[in-house]
């Protein structure tokens, strides 16, 4: 029996987590994006510095690990923020690692974005409904929680 390759490849696009996952995410992204662009920042760089004000001063392998990011990806993300005065990035310390803090300078423009962030926030909301964002909210935490296991397994 032939495969009809064109079926199977539409297939595995309709079906494909990290497919679907991945294009979720660009949609999601540029809408955030988009809602932050007064403030120069991207949503990317406002889940890093959230994540570093969340913390206080943290090892650059401790917040790519919380944000389930590479590390040299992280450090490509920082380097902006770092040159912006938004984090500071402490020399190299014991175990070759180098503390983050969020600078004031940080933590004012996370609290100009906030409100920003919030009306994009409850956009992304109302496109699921009241009804599915816990499920989906949950659904990705444990699919982060159970994925994350098993690759560390």
């Amino acid at each position: 029996m032939r495969r009809n390759v064109p079926d199977l490849a539409q297939t595995l696009l309709d079906n494909c987590l990290c497919h679907n996952v991945r294009m979720a995410s660009r949609v999601v992204s540029r809408a955030y994006d988009e809602a932050l662009r007064s403030t120069g920042l991207r949503a990317t760089q406002i889940a890093v510095l959230a994540a570093v004000g969340a913390r206080g001063a943290l090892s650059i392998k401790s917040l790519a690990d919380s944000l389930e990011m590479e590390r040299t990806t992280l450090t490509r993300n920082l380097r902006p923020l770092e040159e912006q005065g938004l984090v500071a990035i402490a020399p190299e310390a014991r175990h070759r690692s180098r503390m983050l803090t969020l600078t004031s300078a940080g933590k004012a423009a996370l609290l100009k974005a906030l409100p920003l962030w919030e009306k994009a926030q409850q956009s992304s909301m109302e496109q699921l409904g009241d009804q599915r964002w816990p499920v989906v909210q949950k659904a990705f935490a444990d699919l982060i929680h159970n994925m994350h296991r098993a690759t560390s397994a």
